[in-house]
């Protein structure tokens, strides 16, 4: 429990000596003094979703529907870290931990995203020591892992007893037309049912409470008391400072967000201060007390746990100044108990490359996930499929531009803009096999665009085989890369899923194979994957290297380049030259049949390249200027290194 000293102190951001134990529950930490992160390659598991190793925590689970817990836990970790270790990652992503409100509105809490007890286990995964001892497993076989936490929101815990009945009604009729979240000018929500575990936003304040007669001030919050289903207020015994999510005082309660709109790329009022829908509570993060009570619940996992870094859920829903508190005080206290380099990265689901971006600010993350890249070269480019590359350049401009160039103080040593979490699928959006093509007027928002050819989606095994190809170009994208791969669980295993919950499928169906061919002789997606991850680790120009393009297109025809993309990874005297096809039919790194020239790379003239990638054996030799050209068919990816850098 922390002392008085922790209270007394707590305005102070160099205060936090008596967090170096907390309740003697702390374990000694592993340094990672040589780690770069430009090394790694992660993989995001759902652990309800990977692999159930102990039954005995199979409670209330029902495998008859995706929206509700499976069975998986940590011990199915333990039990597939060979699977793990045998695809070649180095970084496990794992879905929260903390106790959650354990069910609503007939879904549950599978995925950790509703917390009700930041200091408290998910009795669904196991226990303490089974956490500890898959750290240890994972440590042990040189997987470090990092842990997805929420700073936003809480679960649904109270409600907002908008007719001062002091029960929950699910809806309140006859608000009439002076409904008291009307904006000024009569704009806004023309609702005349509202539900009290939900209301819509108010822009004027505090949800209100009204009757029949009007307005009657500010709606009584009412914290919940369902300890069958977690739904009770945190504990304070463990944390004090914890008491303040559970106090009315720790949460915005504005009611549910209705508008995402930003403005000049920053989150506008709504996605700050509104409850996300479902009745998940906005915490007050602009509060000391809040901050602290974040720092301290989330400080403790590390301590208790050894861990490696953080996932952090929804950046752009908090304010800058908690992140540059948060952020530095979890680098002051990792690197005060000897734990270097421990790593953040964030996610804002968002294709504004600006506002995604200005989360990568002097004190606040070491990375973001890449959402701009997903839309504008994982959908417009691999999964549009109609040849233009050029989304390539502006999307390599936008990154110099709004990503930070230097190192956060106190660190990971390594800038930002160097540390993009890359992906083309997870948790919050479809598999990349299920819709390709898409369409979908969200995604075109957010930076994706329509795509001149019909959407296809894939439905049965034949579909799988003719789209099997574009899912192993967009990997070989994804693992040679500047930037830190991250692959989404099942990905190796061909999971088509739509968008949530059905993209969250059970991984333990497939029997975890691991077969480098299939039966028809053609490679397996789980083998393609660990190639390419062998091929990172053996050059290190994939990894560490500069990135430099060579060659994109807008030809979307019969051009004799429609479709090819190009660049260069240079570190030092490491090289290597990656080349894709992203569409159907023949091409090569040229252009002359269309006023164009051949590629130029900066290789020397004479320089043997092999193609790493190749199955069989493939060369180039630089022509004299430094030119290349080089035929590729459809979906082809190829890693050319000099001849005397090839390692067996």
């Amino acid at each position: 429990m922390l002392g008085t000293a922790a209270l007394a102190c707590a305005a102070s951001l160099g205060c936090w000596s008596d967090l170096d134990d907390v309740a003697g529950e702390n374990i000694p930490l592993t340094a990672n003094v040589q780690t770069d992160w430009r090394d790694e390659v992660i993989y995001q598991l759902l652990v309800d979703r990977f692999e159930d190793g102990d039954t005995s925590n199979d409670l209330r689970i029902d495998r008859t529907s995706l929206g509700r817990y499976q069975g998986g836990d940590w011990q199915g970790v333990i039990n597939r870290m060979g699977y793990l270790k045998q695809l070649g990652v180095t970084t496990l992503w794992i879905s929260p931990i903390v106790r959650n409100v354990d069910t609503d509105a007939g879904f549950d809490a599978y995925h950790g995203y509703w917390a009700s007890d930041l200091t408290l286990l998910n009795p669904h995964f196991g226990d303490l020591a089974t956490l500890r001892r898959m750290v240890r497993v994972a440590h042990e076989n040189g997987i470090k892992v990092i842990l997805d936490i929420v700073t936003n929101h809480m679960g649904q815990m109270f409600f907002y007893d908008v007719n001062n009945n002091g029960r929950p009604d699910e809806f309140i009729e006859g608000s009439g037309p002076d409904y008291p979240y009307r904006n000024p000018g009569g704009l806004g929500s023309t609702l005349r049912r509202v539900t009290e575990y939900d209301p819509d936003y108010n822009v004027r304040g505090p949800v209100q409470a009204f009757t029949s007669l009007g307005p009657a001030g500010d709606a009584p919050v009412v914290f919940l008391n369902n300890p069958d289903i977690f739904r009770v207020p945190p504990r304070t015994d463990i944390l004090p400072s914890q008491s303040i999510l559970a106090r009315p005082e720790g949460y915005h309660r504005r009611g549910r967000i209705t508008a995402y709109d930003n403005v000049d790329s920053q989150p506008g009022e709504q996605v700050l201060l509104g409850d996300f829908p479902g009745g998940l509570k906005d915490v007050a993060t602009e509060r000391e007390d809040v901050r602290r009570a974040m720092v301290e619940a989330y400080w403790r996992w590390v301590r208790m746990l050894d861990l490696d870094g953080f996932r952090i859920d929804t950046l752009k829903h908090v304010d800058h100044g908690f992140w540059q508190y948060f952020a530095s005080n979890i680098r002051r206290l990792a690197n005060a108990a000897g734990k270097r380099n421990f790593f953040m990265f964030g996610e804002a689901f968002d294709g504004d490359s600006r506002l995604v971006g200005s989360y990568t600010n002097p004190n606040e993350m070491d990375s973001v996930f890449y959402f701009p890249q997903k839309y504008r070269v994982f959908d417009n480019i691999f999964q549009c499929g109609d040849g233009n590359t050029s989304d390539l350049e502006g999307l390599l401009r936008d990154r110099q531009n709004d990503y930070s160039g230097t190192p956060q103080p106190n660190g990971v040593g390594v800038a930002p803009r160097q540390l993009l979490v890359n992906f083309m699928d997870n948790h919050d959006v479809s598999r990349f096999l299920y819709g390709m093509n898409p369409t979908v007027a969200s995604d075109i928002a957010r930076g994706g665009r329509a795509c001149s050819s019909p959407v296809v989606d894939i439905r049965n095994p034949a579909d799988v085989e003719r789209f099997r190809p574009r899912l192993h170009a967009a990997l070989a994208y994804l693992l040679t890369e500047d930037g830190i791969p991250c692959v989404y669980y099942g990905t190796e295993q061909d999971f088509r899923g739509g968008n949530d919950p059905s993209n969250r499928e059970r991984l333990w169906d497939t029997g975890f194979p691991t077969a480098e061919r299939r039966a028809n002789n053609t490679v397996s997606t789980f083998g393609w994957t660990r190639r390419l991850i062998r091929l990172r680790q053996n050059y290190q120009a994939l990894r560490r290297g500069s990135m430099a393009l060579r060659w994109t297109t807008t030809h979307t025809g019969s051009e004799q380049d429609a479709g090819i993309m190009a660049f260069e990874r240079v570190d030092g005297s490491n090289y290597a030259l990656v080349v894709i096809h992203a569409r159907d039919g023949m091409a090569e790194t040229s252009a002359d049949r269309a006023g164009g020239a051949p590629m130029m790379v900066t290789a020397a003239p004479g320089t043997e390249l092999v193609d790493v990638l190749a199955e069989t054996p493939r060369s180039i030799t630089v022509g004299s200027g430094g030119t290349a050209v080089i035929p590729m068919g459809p979906w082809q990816a190829s890693v050319f290194v000099p001849r005397a850098q090839v390692r067996p």
